[in-house]
């Protein structure tokens, strides 16, 4: 990556960095060791309570930090992230500052150094940093075409800034980490809980271990699946772990809503000790054959093994003034990856008879 072999490090079984691997890995590597990467609270969503230790360690070997502040939500107003000792942060504005994420984008914000970076920051040819502009500075060149960033998303920061204030921002960060233990409290009694820090908490995020049904060939993609019966979006799927659900609140849901959300899994988990137990089939049940759609509850026949009230409406809050009816049926999510095909029109149907005005034409 850029010129460098990246080097994995180890993390110990409650998802913090393996401080002594660290320092062994810079050992091993100190006359090449160039910098290293880290989330904070990690992806695991567990604060890291050595960060400033590892900081120090790779400044003690002549490397650079960079922080990936990814959960930035996790630290508004309760963490100052300069104070760590790293050397370079990201700081995404969807999330954390109100710019939606998913679908691919718009993934924006800023790049905050140490001064000692400053020189080395890219220029512009319109607006330069002053860093860039004084004596010995070495800019790069030019990365953005608008020295700023865009015009039309982030304005909407700002004004998310300026109504919240530093009061509620900071309140934002504790209901977001309030509303992460709670909902992982609610669960650990139906879900393993996979990274929790030596009190029990976890950070913004915490992750649910789903390979654990012996018995069954239940897999996350299934339950994320089921989930849309019960008008949910699945969560983040196998990651950062393979086959887990990672659950990330933040602090936009109120408590009827979190209860909902736990309601559906807790209940999905009765429907896998129903497979498990033999009062559903291994592979016709309501959680394989999940989601359900209107098309496939109001056909004239109806083969599964199970109800048609239990595939839609599997809560007594689901009802049919407020269900949420999934698109689509299953489909095959490896099979989709691999084989991408164009869903445009094909190119006939850009074509202009004689009876169109050719005055009207576009060219594509």
């Amino acid at each position: 990556m850029a010129g460098l072999n990246v080097v994995v490090l180890k993390t110990l079984p409650n998802g913090e960095i393996d401080m002594d691997d660290v320092k062994e890995k810079c050992e091993k590597y100190k006359h090449t060791l160039s910098c290293i990467m880290i989330t904070y609270p990690s992806t695991y969503g567990v604060f890291e309570p050595t960060v400033r230790e590892l900081c120090e360690t790779i400044h003690d070997y002549g490397g650079q930090v960079y922080l990936d502040g990814a959960n930035m939500n996790a630290m508004v107003g309760v963490c100052k992230p300069g104070k760590f000792g790293a050397d370079v942060s990201h700081l995404n504005l969807h999330k954390t500052f109100c710019i939606p994420h998913g679908g691919g984008g718009p993934g924006v914000g800023p790049i905050g150094v140490k001064s000692h970076l400053a020189p080395f920051l890219p220029g512009h040819e319109v607006l330069p940093p002053i860093e860039t502009t004084k004596p010995g500075a070495r800019p790069f060149g030019q990365v953005s075409a608008a020295p700023y960033g865009s015009a039309s998303i982030l304005p909407i920061s700002w004004a998310y800034l300026k109504l919240m204030g530093p009061n509620a921002l900071r309140c934002a960060t504790q209901v977001a980490i309030l509303n992460a233990n709670y909902m992982a409290k609610r669960l650990e009694d139906h879900y393993p809980i996979m990274f929790r820090n030596d009190n029990g908490f976890c950070a913004h995020e915490f992750i649910l271990d789903t390979r654990v049904f012996p018995g069954t060939n239940i897999g996350v993609m299934d339950i994320a699946k089921r989930l849309q019966d019960y008008g949910f979006h699945g969560p983040t799927t196998s990651w950062p772990v393979v086959n887990t659900l990672m659950v990330e609140p933040t602090e936009s849901e109120d408590k009827d809503e979190l209860d909902r959300y736990c309601d559906a899994l807790i209940s999905i988990r009765h429907e896998i000790q129903e497979v498990q137990d033999g009062v559903q089939d291994p592979e016709n049940n309501v959680i394989k054959r999940s989601p359900h759609t209107m098309d496939a509850l109001t056909a004239d026949t109806w083969d599964r093994p199970y109800s048609r009230k239990k595939a839609a409406y599997p809560l007594s809050w689901i009802t049919s003034d407020k269900k949420i009816w999934p698109a689509t049926a299953r489909v095959d999510d490896a099979y989709g990856d691999q084989n991408v095909f164009c869903t445009c029109p094909p190119l006939e149907a850009y074509t202009i008879s004689d009876l169109e005005d050719p005055q009207r034409a576009v060219l594509h």
